[in-house]
């Protein structure tokens, strides 16, 4: 069976690259995504597989796929949904939707996952167990469309999830993995902070705002550097500092908002504590009142370690052309919501590298120049094969 599936891929490239532009040219938002979602139920349209659709709180879509002979349940994940972002590359299938751009990739994740599921499709006399394919809408807005997904209970029957991402960390060939926490976290926080506004010669009839914001935009590094362990990892950032008025008169109010990230659920109350026992303090130092919303996002994401070890360990005996490379990678910064996925089931989701060839220092994703070498789309087809078909048996 795997040999017939890497055949088929091969010669299937193609196809998988046109429907990757086909998908880049029209992006859709999150949550937004009804176009994508409906190109992706006609492609399934015909074949001998169960579709439901709307799953979650949007677009969301599962394929299952039942193989002539049991086994396990393994659930296999791809988004679909673009960002706000004006493209600025020099593609020929550029963005027709203005603003809106595939940056991140998933144009590229949804192109294989189609490919691969049609070819195990076409296979499933020869498959043991059940292959759940999720089409997974809105990764890039909280609350994301994983979490509603994992508790419609569609997946409650799935033995293990997995899920690749393609980053620009190396050349097209190159499959990165990690074990353990992988993503951080991530949480919202917006503060704002009610003075009392006056002139700019009378500052003690006034209570300037912003000096209270300015305070806190220092303070709150202090959770970082002082109520941490060292070995924790937590990042604190004010992106937005709403104070904009007349330079001769006192602001009456601001509205700051931050990103939180975290690598454990431990540091993630830590750091939740500790904003909001500080917000309190300004009351009290400066003499204004505070509104606060925190609302944590996705949790970290956690890489069952087992799992893992057993997909560096099929990827690297793969003797595969394609699959050149297979290396540890560290864990990353950003967040995903495939960790609603880990936190249910056994998980794993491991990298495909996609640099773009003669480029030395590639857009990383979200950027409006991110591009990627389309040869690492077999690559990321090929691979979650190789996973699929290691699990048979």
């Amino acid at each position: 069976m795997k040999e017939k599936l890497m055949k088929m891929l091969e010669e299937r490239e193609e196809e998988i690259i046109q429907i990757r532009r086909h998908l880049h040219e029209n992006p859709e938002l999150s949550f937004e995504e009804q176009q994508t979602a409906q190109y992706i139920i006609d492609f399934y349209q015909g074949k001998d597989v169960d579709i439901q659709t709307n799953v979650g709180n949007g677009y969301g879509i599962i394929v299952t796929i039942k193989g002539a002979k049991p086994g396990k349940t393994i659930g296999l994940r791809a988004d679909f949904d673009a960002l706000p972002i004006v493209e600025e590359t020099p593609v020929p299938f550029k963005s027709k939707n203005e603003g809106v751009m595939h940056a991140c990739g998933h144009d590229g994740h949804t192109a294989y996952l189609l490919v691969l599921a049609d070819c195990l499709i076409q296979l499933k006399d020869e498959l043991s167990g059940t292959l759940k394919i999720i089409h997974q809408h809105a990764e890039e807005v909280p609350p994301g469309g994983a979490k509603s997904i994992v508790e419609s209970g569609v997946l409650d029957e799935v033995d293990e999830v997995y899920g690749i991402h393609l980053l620009p960390m190396g050349p097209a060939g190159l499959v990165g993995y990690h074990a353990g926490f992988s993503f951080n976290g991530r949480a919202y926080m917006k503060l704002v902070i009610q003075g009392r506004g006056g002139h700019g010669s009378s500052p003690h009839l006034a209570n300037d705002a912003i000096v209270a914001g300015a305070h806190f935009v220092t303070a709150v590094q202090t959770v970082i550097s002082r109520r941490l362990n060292p070995f924790e990892i937590g990042v604190i950032t004010i992106g937005s500092f709403d104070g904009k008025g007349t330079f001769n008169v006192i602001k009456d109010s601001v509205e700051l908002e931050g990103d939180i990230r975290y690598m454990a659920m431990e540091t993630k109350e830590t750091i939740e504590k500790e904003i909001k026992r500080l917000v309190k303090g300004l009351e009290e130092e400066f003499g204004v009142t505070c509104e606060l919303t925190y609302t944590p996002d996705y949790p970290p994401l956690y890489n069952n370690p087992e799992l893992t070890a057993k997909v560096a360990e099929t990827l690297k005996n793969a003797n595969d052309p394609h699959i050149k490379e297979v290396n540890e990678f560290p864990a990353l910064p950003p967040s995903e919501d495939f960790a609603y996925y880990a936190e249910k089931f056994p998980a794993c989701f491991f990298y495909i590298a996609c640099s773009p060839v003669g480029v030395e220092k590639p857009y990383f994703n979200h950027h409006p120049k991110f591009d990627i070498d389309e040869a690492a789309l077999l690559v990321a087809a090929k691979a979650v094969g190789q996973v699929v078909c290691s699990t048979q048996g």
